[in-house]
């Protein structure tokens, strides 16, 4: 059976686009109403089975580390003051059988550069790539995006890439992929552009940030030549790794949020605090009451 072991966070990144909140604080780290968003995607990862967790960090990034450990002086306080509920929920962040394994990413080389820092730590296995900058939501009642495309990888035993249809004018902002129908939501990928021209896009579906990554996929990497904006691109090398076995795009059901934007960040903001067991009654309320 084709089981994903291991995910890879990178997340070394330096967050300039939400300064100067992220000049001392990581931005996977800024809260969606009350969970980092490095924790979404930790808990997406585990819902997919996963329980080998790899995050791939920078200096400054100490607090990912904190976050993921235990806290003693703070479950201790919460214990003795009676507080359960709160003491399951500060546990519930690492779960006892998920293992957090931390390797630092030298320079900023790129993605392709950052997923290579992990290799040591897939066993030569498949591994999933999750980007927090994008938070992901399944759909309504329905499996998270990374446990739908485990599902794929379990049939097909080949690459997965999550993808989503954009407007021609934000091509310029992703990896574009084209390829030939290989079933419901799938295609099988032929070609692979990092961040075109709108004019020279070969389509408009856009890679999201989720990826589930045969090891081979490493040597492509090491061989590629710098690309877009004279980093590694992990693009790159997946469009290396089409010239010797199959990889599939997956279009998948549910919502991203571009984290990485302030835009995509107040929107996800909004949208899980009205989605929210204990505030939303209330901030739904508060938004109607507003002039806008």
């Amino acid at each position: 059976m084709n089981k994903i072991k291991t995910a890879v966070f990178p997340v070394a990144g330096l967050g300039t686009r939400f300064l100067p909140a992220t000049k001392a604080a990581p931005k996977e780290m800024l809260p969606v109403v009350d969970k980092p968003l490095i924790q979404y995607a930790v808990e997406e990862a585990y819902a997919a089975g996963i329980r080998h967790m790899v995050f791939v960090t920078g200096r400054n990034k100490r607090a990912i580390e904190d976050h993921f450990d235990t806290a003693y002086e703070l479950e201790n306080e919460l214990e003795q003051a009676g507080k359960q509920a709160l003491l399951d929920l500060v546990r519930s962040v690492q779960p006892e059988d998920m293992l957090c394994s931390y390797v630092r990413q030298p320079r900023a080389l790129g993605l392709g550069h950052a997923v290579l820092c992990a290799e040591h730590l897939t066993e030569g296995a498949p591994f999933a790539v999750l980007l927090a900058d994008d938070l992901m939501m399944g759909p309504p009642g329905g499996p998270p995006v990374l446990v739908q495309m485990a599902e794929v990888f379990q049939r097909l035993g080949r690459s997965v890439l999550a993808v989503q249809e954009v407007p021609q004018e934000q091509v310029r902002r992703y990896g574009i992929v084209a390829g030939t129908p290989a079933g419901e939501r799938l295609l099988q990928i032929e070609r692979m552009v990092e961040k075109p021209a709108p004019e020279l896009a070969p389509s408009r579906l856009a890679v999201a940030g989720r990826y589930i990554l045969t090891p081979a996929v490493f040597d492509q990497i090491r061989q590629q030549p710098r690309g877009a904006g004279g980093e590694i691109q992990l693009t790159d090398g997946i469009a290396g790794l089409l010239k010797q076995e199959a990889a599939y795009a997956y279009t998948y059901t549910g919502k991203r949020y571009d984290c990485g934007s302030k835009e995509g960040f107040l929107e996800a903001t909004v949208e899980l605090a009205l989605a929210h067991p204990e505030v939303g009654t209330r901030f739904r309320d508060y938004l109607k009451s507003l002039k806008v």
